[in-house]
């Protein structure tokens, strides 16, 4: 194993103890949709319903040399009607999460997000990165670098209560929860300083709830304890946060790509807040990183199955 994937291969392994979670997957009509879900169900993380134009799919299967014996196949003949099949799916039970193949993320979305048909719940739908940075101790969770575009204060609650739900999910020992800007104080003319601030006394009135939260806080002092310690933050979050939640899109994005590109990280990706998770992968990705976007859903499956147990 490439020491570089210790952090996501920790998360396979535990997945392979438990049983593979039942996912719809839209569109697999492209040889890396269709082997990512494959592979994904050969490790035994995923139990896949392949929805889609069912030609399109057996040809990629057999181009591709993908073997889809006793393989669920659910027919839909375009890109949208896979998208609402699939959501269909899993409002009717015979599915627990949610896989986008090879049609457009607003496509999958769009009928995630349908009032009356989708998989809406009261949280705001938010997107996690789950970043395997080499030479980094802990799997970083960036949120949200793909969905929001320009959260408000009150969008952000969520979004923050979505990522430390998935921390938990994923069996972090302690949560701890930076809401990053360009500095480490409150600077009435940076408003997203004065919105860290209101999001800890939120934490504080226990309106957020799971993790360990300190904001504002730069990059540095949010994740390299030397730079915390010169400039003298007296903080159990500061240089040790698990969780990053930037000011907006643009900032997410060009942080999760900085550390992939320059830094050899990998990316996992999961949309949180709808009825199940949803495995959002693009072709760009390595096969690891599928993997772990996979093995990340199932844990979040399965936690929402345990706390439908315990509420039950």
């Amino acid at each position: 194993m490439d020491a570089s994937h210790a952090k996501y291969q920790r998360l396979i392994d535990r997945c392979q103890a438990m049983p593979p979670t039942p996912t719809a997957v839209a569109h697999p009509c492209d040889a890396s949709s269709l082997t990512g879900a494959m592979e994904a169900a050969k490790l035994g993380l995923i139990a896949p319903i392949l929805v889609g134009p069912l030609e399109r799919i057996k040809a990629v299967a057999s181009e591709s040399g993908v073997d889809l014996t006793g393989v669920p196949l659910v027919d839909a003949p375009h890109s949208t009607a896979s998208a609402a099949t699939a959501v269909a799916l899993v409002r009717e039970g015979k599915a627990e999460a949610l896989m986008k193949g090879s049609l457009h993320t607003d496509e999958l979305m769009g009928a995630v997000v349908k009032r009356e048909t989708g998989l809406r719940t009261a949280r705001r739908v938010s997107h996690c990165f789950v970043m395997d940075v080499p030479g980094h101790e802990d799997a970083l969770i960036i949120t949200d670098a793909a969905v929001n575009i320009a959260p408000t204060l009150e969008e952000k609650v969520d979004i923050l209560q979505n990522a430390i739900d998935l921390a938990h999910a994923l069996k972090a020992p302690e949560v701890r929860a930076a809401i990053l800007s360009a500095m480490e104080t409150v600077n009435p003319k940076v408003p997203s300083t004065v919105e860290a601030a209101a999001l800890c006394k939120m934490v504080d009135r226990h309106q957020i709830t799971g993790a360990v939260v300190d904001g504002p806080l730069a990059l540095d002092n949010a994740i390299n304890l030397e730079a915390a310690k010169i400039k003298k933050i007296d903080s159990p979050v500061a240089g040790r946060a698990n969780i990053l939640l930037v000011p907006d899109l643009e900032a997410g994005n060009m942080l999760a790509k900085s550390l992939t590109f320059l830094a050899g990280a990998d990316a996992a990706g999961i949309v949180l807040g709808a009825r199940v998770p949803i495995i959002l992968t693009s072709r760009a990705d390595s096969v690891m990183s599928r993997l772990a976007s996979c093995a990340i859903a199932s844990m979040v499956a399965a936690a929402r199955r345990e706390g439908a147990k315990i509420l039950g």
